[in-house]
């Protein structure tokens, strides 16, 4: 079976979190069956209440079709992300590293710096990321596929962020890229209606209290938070921290 144009990290990143559990028990479960390859395309059998017909495109994961009552309505589901699984995993077994899914982002809890080659590189999963987060042109007809975007790069930043070693080089890190997603808000025309994005900020923010807690020396990160004017002041809990811990010393 020829390989698709998408990775199972794609299809990890783009789908909710609940239907990507579901899918990957109905790929565990031997549920997919029967998979054919066509002209760039892929078709098969899921056993879900019922057998249901299933095809997936090579060009991309979520242009399918199925069977089952949100399939016949034009709707993705869980069938489709099952079929898509088998056609990039060609039926071998999931790792626990292929099921892991990153939809929040998380301090690993874990104190250690980066070294220059990793810190080039994790810069640069970031930055390609950010291009998931990008402009809305106003066309209805994409509303959903531009959503779908804005949450796929805010899962792949989780997935970054969530893997990093607290330090106070994260923790500039963190800022950095709360910076960037505020900016984007601010100035770079994101419609953010479904709050996404602010999401994000919002449990970024979170994971810099727990670098505080872990590694004191990581509430200077925060320095470059003071006098900025956000979006919806996400930075002052943040700053607010930061001004009692000086006055402590005063």
């Amino acid at each position: 079976m020829n390989s698709p144009d998408f990775t199972l990290d794609k299809i990890k990143f783009g789908t909710d979190k609940r239907m990507l559990q579901k899918a990957f028990e109905l790929y565990e479960g031997g549920k997919v069956t029967q998979v054919k390859e066509g002209v760039r395309s892929y078709r098969g059998i899921v056993i879900g209440t019922q057998p249901y017909n299933v095809s997936v495109e090579a060009r991309r994961y979520d242009y399918a079709d199925c069977t089952c009552y949100l399939g016949k309505n034009d709707e993705f589901c869980k069938h489709m992300v099952a079929l898509a699984i088998y056609v990039v995993k060609n039926g071998e077994p999931l790792t626990d590293e292929d099921k892991k899914i990153y939809h929040s982002p998380t301090c690993s809890g874990k104190i250690g710096e980066l070294g220059t080659d990793e810190l080039r590189e994790i810069k640069k999963t970031i930055s390609y990321g950010m291009r998931y987060i990008k402009p809305y042109h106003g066309l209805s007809r994409l509303w959903f596929s531009y959503q779908n975007s804005l949450a796929e790069g805010c899962n792949r930043l989780a997935k970054v962020v969530s893997e990093l070693p607290v330090s106070k080089q994260a923790a500039d890190l963190l800022v950095s890229v709360m910076l960037r997603l505020d900016k984007k808000l601010t100035n770079g025309r994101v419609d953010d209606s479904d709050g996404v994005v602010g999401g994000c900020i919002e449990e970024l923010v979170e994971v810099t209290f727990e670098y505080v807690k872990i590694e004191p020396k990581c509430l200077k990160a925060v320095e470059k938070l003071r006098n900025q004017n956000t979006c919806f002041g996400w930075e002052e809990p943040l700053v607010g921290l930061l001004e009692r811990k000086n006055n402590s010393y005063t």
